[in-house]
């Protein structure tokens, strides 16, 4: 898989076949690190820039990373229970009881955050999170 640069790259490629494209990702998103553009997204998963600031805020703040834990995230106009945070990872449970097997794996990369939504009734959360790691290693070792 040849990588192209930020400026000529079809991020969509990557959302479809390597996320959705895995069976374990029902929608997803690709946007920079710095939280302040979508490069990529499925079709009806609208991220607004408000919340994936928020997701880049947890990973630079430890105020950020305690306020999520403490009200959950936003992800699409959902509400989500942050279950752990890691050094790139980020994982989290819908809160509404009617949704909860409905999750979100969230990974950093250097330049990028992969934003990966799962449906629990269809797919091992598990393997969900490793289809957004797979594509997260692929892009650190490419260098984004």
């Amino acid at each position: 898989m040849q990588l192209p640069t930020t400026s000529t790259i079809s991020w969509q490629a990557y959302v479809d076949t390597s996320l959705v494209g895995s069976g374990h990702i029902d929608q997803g998103a690709i946007v920079s690190a710095a939280g302040d553009s979508i490069w990529a997204q499925t079709s009806g998963f609208n991220i607004k820039m408000d919340e994936i600031k928020a997701i880049a805020d947890v990973y630079n703040s430890d105020n950020a990373r305690n306020a999520a834990y403490g009200n959950g995230l936003r992800v699409a106009g959902e509400a989500y229970t942050v279950l752990r945070i890691e050094e790139r990872t980020i994982l989290l449970r819908a809160k509404d009881p009617e949704k909860v097997k409905i999750g979100v794996c969230i990974a950093k990369t250097t330049q990028a955050i992969l934003i990966g939504h799962y449906d629990g009734e269809k797919v091992q959360p598990g393997n969900a999170n490793q289809a957004v790691q797979s594509l997260a290693d692929y892009l650190i070792k490419s260098g984004y």
